[in-house]
């Protein structure tokens, strides 16, 4: 990111107050650094280059309430983070596209240690994280997202705001994990793990039926019985999973895990890390 004024417009708008610990994913250069180190208590910058962050070292560019931390921000410990900064993480993060999509799915299994997280990601993601049922941007980032977090399209930036410059239109988004959405509280409860399970089994294999695309992921081997709980769950078993909701599928989980025999647990902070 090489213009001021973008780097500005993004810290305006992630709107960091003046007591918050903020962790800045993807330090590169610095643009966004010292705009946020104007804002906020501290920053933790987080840069997977070694190279960049020897030089920030060597020229001293950033200012005195920033840690540089060398890492890479799919390995690093967010526990760790959360202990360091005091509370849950506030992030605000431009990292490689290349990227993007295992570091959101880190932030969807770590979300309970999250606040919200400001982040810029190529267009065409950012529209699958807010798309809708029954679009082909629907897939499995909509519906995770939807059920724990909600999503705000901040601002787009275009390729010339960049050096080197992408193919690709760019999407500032917010996830605001806590507090939860309000819609989280009319969903059934519904135990999160089996919720992944059957999102990722059905869009793995998208054109298939419902039926058939759990079956395939092996939740039930039974077929009949398979069909039996999705008819519990109110649905049809030859929908496709790109038709049904985000209630649609809370309730099938709840019906998958009660067949099953796992508890049933809110989405609310109930969370592997």
């Amino acid at each position: 990111l090489v213009h001021r004024h973008t780097a500005e417009r993004i810290v305006d708008l992630a709107a960091p107050a003046e007591d918050d610990v903020i962790v800045e994913v993807g330090v590169g250069l610095g643009a966004l650094t010292n705009p946020i180190a104007a804002r906020a208590a501290e920053v933790i910058g987080i840069e997977a280059d070694s190279g960049l962050v020897q030089w920030h070292r060597d020229h001293g560019d950033l200012a005195d309430n920033v840690t540089l931390i060398h890492g890479d921000i799919l390995k690093i410990s967010l526990e760790h983070l959360v202990e360091r900064s005091g509370g849950p993480l506030r992030i605000i993060a431009n990292l490689p596209y290349s990227i993007s999509s295992p570091f959101l799915f880190r932030l969807l299994d770590h979300h309970a240690l999250v606040d919200w997280a400001v982040v810029m990601l190529q267009k065409e993601v950012a529209l699958r994280l807010t798309a809708v049922p029954g679009t082909r941007e629907y897939g499995i980032p909509s519906v995770l997202f939807a059920a724990c977090a909600a999503i705000e399209l901040l601002m787009p930036v275009r390729p010339e705001e960049f050096h080197p410059r992408p193919r690709v239109d760019s999407q500032v988004i917010r996830i605001r994990f806590s507090p939860p959405p309000e819609r989280l509280a009319h969903l059934p409860p519904f135990d999160w793990d089996m919720l992944k399970r059957i999102v990722h089994s059905c869009f793995a294999r998208r054109r298939k039926t419902l039926l058939n695309g759990l079956a395939a992921g092996g939740l039930i081997g039974d077929r009949k019985l398979l069909a039996a709980v999705i008819e519990r769950a109110g649905l049809s078993p030859t929908v496709r999973a790109e038709q049904l909701s985000l209630e649609q599928f809370a309730e099938l989980a709840r019906c998958m895990a009660e067949y099953i025999g796992e508890p049933v647990t809110g989405a609310i902070g109930k969370i592997n890390t």
